[in-house]
């Protein structure tokens, strides 16, 4: 940072001194200069010092802003935009049919569809390198590869899990690229435990998926959701809401799913229901990219969130008693930045902001279906 003092410090004498001052200090910058070897790089830093304080208007036309952060990797299905053409399943009418049939069903008996974000959300907590680490007791102990993923995690003290029966809660350290992602998680005089979860290490190279990849020792059944798709993966964030566009997928959670089967990139399912009509956990949905979303005069979330879906889609993370997207807990904040006429709800309820969501015109992608695995060593029914 001296280089960046002294620059300031001659800017200051050039605008206050006489002509015969200015022309002492620019021979002693010269002399500088020579002494060292001429084209030293002590010239190269005061003009990069100087380029970072230049306003905004004499700013390269040619840089571009940083972009959002997005969990998991560029190419990951969460954050790929769908092709225009991107080829629906033959079965996309009729199933889309009977998810617009349950969105009718939710609004007329008042009850959904809807967004978690207090209440059975996910509070991630971003952890820096010095964060001291934690054993969480898995309860399932047979599994040895998650037990040792979470023999040192570095979780707070004062973390708080969701509030709900599921209890979920993620923790993100960018220094290592580690992530660790707990289902009932408690807390009691004898430490931490959790009933499941999961571990990923390269988690900005993952596709947002448990599978052999996450962990040494990593099983397709690891992770909180019923898929083994990441909680962080399609959660609306609060990076999102402050920036005003979500650059990725989805995530929601259905009634009606299909039993026995999933479809990728799903690795499990939870499903139960035998109708030809349900949609499977895994399926991929879009807003058709023809619709003009600006001429539906959306409220400004529902209109974010169905720019996210006609550009990256909708995943079908997980089992849910009503229709629900997943909004960031903001547990770990302190605050509550949804409700009140100031909030990212702007005064409504989810349910009131979904009922303008463009539903019928969802399209189902084309499906590849598998039938569902055996359920990975000790691990719980979810």
């Amino acid at each position: 940072m001296e280089h960046m003092t002294a620059t300031s410090g001659l800017a200051k004498a050039l605008g206050s001194r006489s002509g015969s001052a200015i022309l002492a200090l620019l021979l002693l910058a010269c002399c500088a200069i020579t002494a060292c070897g001429g084209e030293s790089a002590q010239p190269r830093l005061a003009v990069k010092a100087a380029s970072t304080t230049l306003s905004a208007h004499d700013a390269p036309a040619h840089v571009v802003p940083a972009a959002p952060f997005r969990f998991f990797s560029p190419s990951s299905f969460w954050n790929t935009p769908l092709a225009a053409d991107a080829p629906l399943d033959p079965s996309s009418p009729e199933l889309v049919g009977a998810l617009e049939e349950e969105v009718t069903r939710e609004e007329q008996a008042n009850i959904g569809p809807w967004i978690n974000t207090t209440h059975a959300s996910v509070p991630i907590y971003t952890v820096l390198a010095d964060q001291p680490t934690v054993r969480v007791r898995l309860d399932q102990p047979l599994n040895r590869a998650l037990k040792s993923a979470w023999s040192r995690v570095p979780l707070p003290s004062t973390a708080q899990p969701a509030v709900g029966s599921d209890k979920d809660l993620v923790v993100w350290q960018p220094s290592t690229d580690r992530m660790w992602e707990f289902w009932r998680l408690l807390h009691s005089t004898s430490g931490w435990s959790a009933t499941w979860g999961g571990a990923m290490q390269h988690v900005s190279t993952n596709p947002g998926v448990y599978g052999p990849e996450a962990w040494p020792g990593a099983q397709p059944g690891w992770g909180v959701s019923a898929t083994s798709l990441s909680i962080a993966g399609g959660l609306i964030t609060l990076e999102d809401l402050k920036d005003g566009q979500i650059n990725h997928a989805l995530a929601i959670a259905i009634p009606d799913v299909r039993t026995g089967i999933y479809a990728s990139p799903a690795n499990r399912t939870d499903g139960r229901s035998t109708s030809p009509l349900s949609l499977p956990e895994g399926a991929h949905l879009r807003l058709d990219p023809n619709l003009n979303l600006t001429a539906l005069h959306l409220p400004r979330l529902t209109l974010m969130m169905a720019e996210a879906a006609q550009r990256y889609g909708i995943i079908i993370r997980d089992y849910a008693p009503d229709i629900s997207f997943v909004a960031q807990d903001p547990l770990p904040t302190g605050t509550e930045p949804y409700t009140g006429p100031t909030g990212y709800f702007e005064g409504k309820q989810p349910s009131q902001l979904l009922a303008n969501f463009p539903w019928n015109h969802l399209q189902l992608l084309n499906m590849s279906l598998h039938q569902n695995r055996p359920r990975p060593l000790s691990s719980p029914e979810r």
